[in-house]
């Protein structure tokens, strides 16, 4: 039996997800394959800043980091990063996700980030999420997830706290009318 395949999707928690690492979140799907799956989720800042990042890293800082927020990607490895981007230029350890993302953990991006010359759209994460072989499959099988295809504006452009609405809206889905409760009898 094929089963789907949610890489380059976004997956919406449903409002009854009430994991506090997933709650009303929006993952970005990286990679997905008969092992697992690994995740950046996109809507949950941290207090932290690209600026307090690279400062952290020793990281000469050329531009105004101060407002670019970084956000909590998940649960899994939280002291290392990921950026999201668009596949305009490869780092030394970008993965190409899609035609239009890509994601990179290279120290070096990051430093072109802080002169200014990175990659003109992106999303910082510290952290990510990971899902065993099947489980992902099964969780989206018990409702816990909505899937839709990704969209880079939602990913770079769409404000924080729009971005779990914004994504099930391209499902035609409005969240605010969904009640936490499971449709069991």
């Amino acid at each position: 039996m094929h089963s789907a395949n949610f890489t380059d999707q976004f997956l919406i928690a449903m409002p009854s997800l009430e994991d506090p690492n997933f709650f009303h979140s929006v993952t970005y799907v990286c990679e997905h394959s008969e092992d697992g799956a690994m995740g950046i989720v996109i809507n949950h800042p941290t207090d932290l800043t690209l600026e307090s990042v690279l400062e952290h890293m020793g990281i000469s800082i050329e531009v105004d980091a101060s407002q670019v927020p970084v956000f909590n990607g998940g649960p899994v490895q939280p002291d290392r990063g990921f950026i999201l981007h668009p596949p305009e230029r490869r780092w030394t350890s970008t993965m190409q996700v899609s035609e239009r993302i890509s994601v990179t953990t290279s120290r070096d991006i990051l430093e072109a980030m802080a002169q200014g010359s990175g990659p003109g759209s992106y999303l910082i994460a510290l952290g990510y999420a990971g899902w065993g072989p099947g489980q992902l499959e099964q969780e989206i099988g018990e409702n816990a997830w909505l899937t839709c295809p990704s969209d880079p504006d939602i990913l770079f452009q769409q404000p924080t706290e729009k971005r779990w609405q914004a994504a099930a809206g391209r499902l035609g889905v409005d969240l605010s009318l969904m009640t936490g409760q499971a449709g069991h009898a």
